[in-house]
């Protein structure tokens, strides 16, 4: 066994996303969504973590621990809570999180938006609106103008293929829920204009998405600060079992390659992995028999982010971020195993030439995951839901270590 040591400018952080944790994001389509009657979600986001209050001591927590960056998204819903009008207090406060983070010596990554939508946009298509892009557009240039000269770094859209990806991995269509009428209703648009970006049908979606994120881009760039721009996808570790090549190069291609070959200019791509899913003549295959298991029921896999981040560098062109990888898990002894070896396996793909600039853990809470609410726990710090209290566990103190020695011991 040997030590495999990082460059001098590798980035070590967490992540979250707004709505998982700032709470009362009440001028989102989530929030709309978690109230409905039969929501797909189980329970509602409610106060979350309090995030929006307590991050100066998260923060403070985070570079403690031995993190030199944090992933963060700003809200879009917040900004921008009426088409037009953006709330300076808002933008103020994203820029008192920003200087927070400079203030302990974490680089902040910016994510425009990750799955939240503001309800003034939704009531007009959402994410199959043909004026969505260059509404996105604009939002992206009015908070690089204010808060630019304080990133680090900034991804556009979180997963745009998550809901290409559900497609396979899901055994029921969304928009065959009862609830999917009653939410296109709430919004004031027919069922198949119902377009929120964790839902709407990856089809017709995907253009749409697509120019949001060429325009966002150029409109971050053209405020002139010197970060690097991508945006993160969603890549499950697919593998193929023969007789399976046909259904593996569909699936694949359909769920992460149709972004990956359309990211030229970008600066970098995002790839965010929890798992590998095999594929044979037959389709998606469940775990084998006896395979340990993360709280979801999904394979207990970390080599899958050393797997993704090779076909991601290949399929783009691009250097990588790993902007997410983690397990749910109650049992943080396991956690602490997942991210040994999957650090393990993204420090063998950069000495294979790999270009990995940065590893991010998902997620730096206990938060609240989305249609699951607050039952799956990734995060490295508990969040008592009552109380609100922060909890260090092992997995923080052993991903930071690691980070504060900037090496790993290879197995």
């Amino acid at each position: 066994m040997k030590d495999f040591t990082f460059p001098n400018n590798f980035i070590w952080g967490t992540a979250t996303s707004a709505h998982q944790v700032e709470g009362n994001n009440i001028n989102s389509d989530n929030w709309v969504m978690e109230h409905l009657a039969g929501s797909a979600f189980v329970e509602p986001s409610g106060d979350a973590c309090d995030h929006y209050h307590r991050y100066p001591e998260d923060i403070a927590l985070l570079a403690k621990l031995g993190f030199n960056a944090y992933r963060f998204s700003i809200e879009w819903a917040r900004i921008e809570p009426e088409e037009g009008e953006f709330s300076m207090a808002e933008l103020e406060h994203y820029r008192r999180m920003l200087a927070a983070c400079h203030e302990h010596g974490i680089t902040p990554m910016v994510t425009f938006h990750h799955f939240t939508t503001p309800r003034w946009l939704m009531r007009e298509g959402g994410w199959l609106g043909e004026k969505t892009p260059d509404r996105f557009a604009r939002y992206c240039e009015k908070a690089t103008r204010h808060l630019g000269d304080l990133m680090g770094g900034a991804c556009t859209l979180n997963e745009p293929n998550l809901s290409a990806l559900l497609g396979y991995l899901l055994p029921f269509k969304m928009n065959e829920q009862p609830w999917w009428p009653l939410a296109a209703d709430t919004f004031g648009v027919p069922p198949d204009r119902f377009g929120s970006f964790l839902f709407a049908d990856p089809t017709q979606a995907h253009e749409v998405i697509v120019s949001s994120h060429r325009k966002a881009v150029e409109a971050i760039k053209s405020v002139g600060y010197d970060f690097p721009v991508g945006l993160t996808l969603a890549l499950v570790d697919f593998q193929c079992i023969e007789g399976g090549e046909g259904l593996f190069t569909k699936i694949r291609y359909n769920t992460g390659g149709n972004f990956l070959e359309r990211l030229q200019g970008d600066d970098f791509v995002g790839v965010q992995t929890y798992t590998r899913t095999r594929i044979n003549a037959d389709g998606l295959m469940d775990p084998p028999e006896g395979a340990e298991k993360n709280q979801m029921g999904e394979e207990f896999y970390p080599q899958s982010i050393g797997n993704t981040v090779r076909y991601a560098a290949e399929a783009s062109g691009l250097p990588v971020y790993v902007t997410e990888n983690g397990l749910a898990s109650e049992d943080d002894t396991q956690r602490v195993k997942f991210y040994r070896q999957a650090i393990q396996s993204v420090a063998q793909a950069m000495q294979d030439g790999v270009d990995v600039r940065g590893y991010f853990c998902w997620s730096a809470f206990d938060n609240f995951e989305w249609v699951s609410g607050y039952g799956p726990k990734f995060g490295i710090i508990a969040v008592d839901r009552e109380t609100q209290v922060r909890t260090v566990k092992p997995s923080a103190e052993y991903v930071g270590k690691l980070a504060r020695a900037n090496k790993i011991r290879m197995e």
